[in-house]
């Protein structure tokens, strides 16, 4: 080999580890910055003598705004580049995080935690297929697991630092420490992140296709996310969730029309990449049933503390970051069909572990459940992301990354939606308030076994896909 081609390849072999590295630290942030706004709500609502009732907007602006635009900035980044696309969610994302730390009400907070949603949507939506362009397929597993541990590390580091900043510094310091950090990610994304080799900006982007969805799923996560409080069975809820229903029905139907589609429905025609979409629909609603159901059960059933109890919890997303890497790494190199089936069974029988704790077990137990929990999570959700990303075609990797990141916080309001009804349902019909009497394990009991079920469904799914090389 002459010495310029060789080179070349280190190279290139340095580009993609860059890359990594610049969109790594964009994936942490973004992270972190969704598990740590949770620790600060009871110190935010007591400093503006606000109700629980707004603050906890500050949280649900963010999943909604964020759930609602990835489809549409995944296709833009398709359109005019994804490296253009994620550039500017680093600035919206760091002038959104000055603003939340400047907020002197609630509603200037909702409203600033809004734009800064924008700028994380950029982020979520594209940093899939920026990974995806710049690294072989021989590697790609690999490229989205070390991706994925980042993710689940700053989730995992994200309660504690967040506990420990607002203590030592203030709510607002929550907010301000994203700002250096986001320079310095959007310095290296501009520096190391090659061009879009082709974007397709020959073709349109369907604006009304995006409003008619955003205001589908937007109704939908609304009802979803509202409907414990609301009632389940109300008019409120059910005509919420009937008119979205509609919205989305229609915005299938135009897609299908339009020469341009915001969503290629055409994708969905790949068993490998629709079975690999509804996996992973299947495995965050099992997952953030764990994370909704978990702090109840350690906290209000056992007396916990809430430091123990999130120490407690740490053992799942500890092991997703050492398992994801790793799951990713052999996907490149055995067949990733088994590796995402045998991650949901696992999955399932972890979440069967969860619902028999009782009264009476042990620390080891809970933790054993949880590293089980993590370890089917963390060896699914590499190869699958894997799997689904190569199967969409070069010029809609940002809709195929739309639509994981979209199944993902879809996912998580199903999840935490399905976990609560039932919890509360089992409770109510029990006649016990929640968080009171041996009631409350029945009620974690008959929630995880739904779980059970949900996961149980994706290892169907999973399997069903087959070989990704045979389609």
């Amino acid at each position: 080999m002459p010495p310029e081609a060789i080179n070349n390849k280190d190279k290139n072999d340095l580009t993609k580890w860059l890359v990594l590295i610049s969109v790594g630290i964009g994936t942490f942030m973004s992270a972190l910055d969704a598990s740590v706004v949770n620790v600060t709500l009871p110190t935010i609502t007591t400093a503006f003598k606000s109700q629980v009732s707004v603050t906890e907007w500050v949280v649900t602006v963010y999943l909604l705004t964020v759930s609602c635009l990835l489809l549409a900035f995944g296709r833009l980044g398709d359109l005019h580049g994804h490296k253009r696309v994620y550039s500017y969610g680093f600035v919206l994302f760091t002038i959104g995080s000055a603003l939340c730390g400047f907020s002197n009400s609630p509603l200037m907070l909702i409203a600033f935690r809004g734009l800064q949603a924008f700028g994380a949507a950029m982020l979520f939506a594209n940093s899939p297929a920026i990974l995806t362009g710049n690294f072989p397929s021989s590697q790609r597993g690999q490229a989205l697991g070390l991706q994925a541990t980042l993710t689940y590390l700053g989730l995992m580091v994200g309660p504690s630092l967040g506990g420990w900043i607002t203590q030592q510094f203030g709510w607002q310091a929550v907010f301000f420490i994203n700002i250096p950090v986001g320079i310095l990610a959007l310095i290296l994304c501009l520096r190391f992140i090659p061009q879009d080799g082709h974007p397709a900006e020959y073709e349109a982007f369907d604006k009304k296709g995006a409003v008619i969805f955003m205001i589908g799923l937007l109704s939908l996560l609304i009802a979803l996310n509202r409907g414990e409080t609301w009632g389940w069975v109300t008019f409120k809820t059910l005509g919420l969730v009937f008119f979205a229903i509609a919205m989305l029905v229609w915005f299938v139907q135009w897609e299908k029309r339009i020469k341009s589609p915001m969503l290629d429905i055409k994708l969905f025609r790949y068993k490998t990449f629709s079975f690999s979409a509804l996996s992973a629909l299947l495995n965050y609603i099992s997952l953030y049933s764990i994370i909704f159901l978990l702090p109840f059960y350690l906290i209000h059933g056992r007396s916990f503390s809430p430091s123990k109890a999130g120490l407690i919890l740490t053992a799942q997303p500890f092991v997703m970051a050492i398992i994801a890497p790793i799951s990713g790494w052999l996907s490149d190199r055995i067949n990733p069909h088994w590796l995402t089936t045998s991650g949901m069974a696992i999955l399932s029988f972890g979440l069967w572990q969860l619902a028999q704790l009782n009264a009476n077990s042990s620390i080891q137990t809970i933790v054993l459940a949880l590293a089980t929990a993590g370890l089917g999570t963390g060896m699914f959700a590499s190869p699958n992301n894997s799997i689904l990303m190569g199967a969409a075609p070069g010029h809609r990797q940002g809709i195929a990354a739309g639509i994981l990141a979209t199944a993902r916080n879809v996912g998580m309001v199903l999840g935490v939606g399905m976990a609560g009804a039932i919890y509360t349902t089992v409770l109510m019909s029990k006649g016990s308030p929640a968080g009171q009497s041996s009631n409350l394990f029945i009620a974690i009991h008959w929630s995880f076994l739904a779980s059970v079920i949900v996961a149980v469904i994706g290892v169907f799914f999973s399997y069903l896909r087959g070989n990704p090389e045979n389609e």
